[in-house]
């Protein structure tokens, strides 16, 4: 049998495939994900993604404590010791009223509310007028007239705030002039401590401080001293009106 001898260029050319690897199956490329279709806005059956602002940013923590919710005011105080103190005019009824002008007027009162209605109390006045309607200007002369009592006040609260008041007071008053300054006008009682008694009329307006109170009165008194001597049909009446302020302690 004969033997053919192959080529020399046909060994070279085998050895080098057998050399190179073997080539890897390809695999097919991966598709593209689908993008996420967004439902159109105002769609029936179909939720709406919330989006984002861009220029939104989280709310900052707060280092302060929440104040609380305001609490209301606290009701005013009605009862206890009781300072009172009016600033008015004080005029005068009956014949005295032909000697002197009305006069400026200071009051003031201390009490104590024994009841939530009714207050024990004492006063003090100091007014100061002058002769100057029964003598003329080179004769007339001016005098303080000074008193003090005692009595009793009953309050209707008509609401939280407001008050109506009515009080009942005797006590005794003078003018403060030399001995016999009024003699020679008929009035020398008026000299000395005569009595009074009367009553007084006023409403109340509590503040929202609890301790404070401002108000209005009218008062009308009988005056023993201020009658005109040997005038029988004399009555020596006074009023008083003022506006007032209050405190409880």
């Amino acid at each position: 049998m004969t033997t053919v001898a192959s080529p020399a260029w046909v060994t070279t050319v085998s050895a080098v495939r057998a050399e190179e690897p073997a080539a890897s199956p390809s695999l097919p490329a991966a598709a593209p994900a689908p993008a996420p279709s967004t439902p159109p806005a105002g769609a029936e059956g179909e939720a709406s993604l919330p989006v984002a602002s861009p220029t939104a940013s989280p709310e900052a923590p707060s280092f302060f404590a929440e104040a609380p919710a305001e609490a209301p005011p606290p009701l005013p105080r009605k009862k206890g010791l009781v300072l009172e103190s009016s600033l008015g005019a004080l005029g005068f009824g009956g014949s005295f009223r032909h000697v002197a002008p009305t006069a400026y007027w200071l009051h003031a009162q201390l009490g104590y509310e024994v009841l939530r209605w009714l207050m024990l109390f004492g006063e003090g006045e100091l007014a100061y007028t002058d002769t100057s309607i029964a003598q003329d200007p080179t004769k007339a002369r001016a005098f303080p007239i000074v008193g003090f009592g005692g009595g009793l006040r009953a309050t209707i609260h008509a609401s939280d705030r407001v008050a109506i008041f009515a009080q009942a007071d005797l006590g005794a008053m003078k003018a403060d002039v030399p001995r016999n300054a009024l003699v020679i006008l008929g009035f020398r009682d008026a000299e000395t401590l005569s009595p009074y008694f009367g009553a007084r009329l006023g409403v109340e307006w509590y503040q929202v401080d609890r301790h404070f109170a401002i108000g209005a009165a009218f008062g009308i008194r009988d005056a023993q001293g201020f009658a005109r001597l040997a005038a029988t049909a004399d009555t020596p009446l006074m009023w008083d009106a003022g506006a007032t302020i209050r405190y409880t302690f």
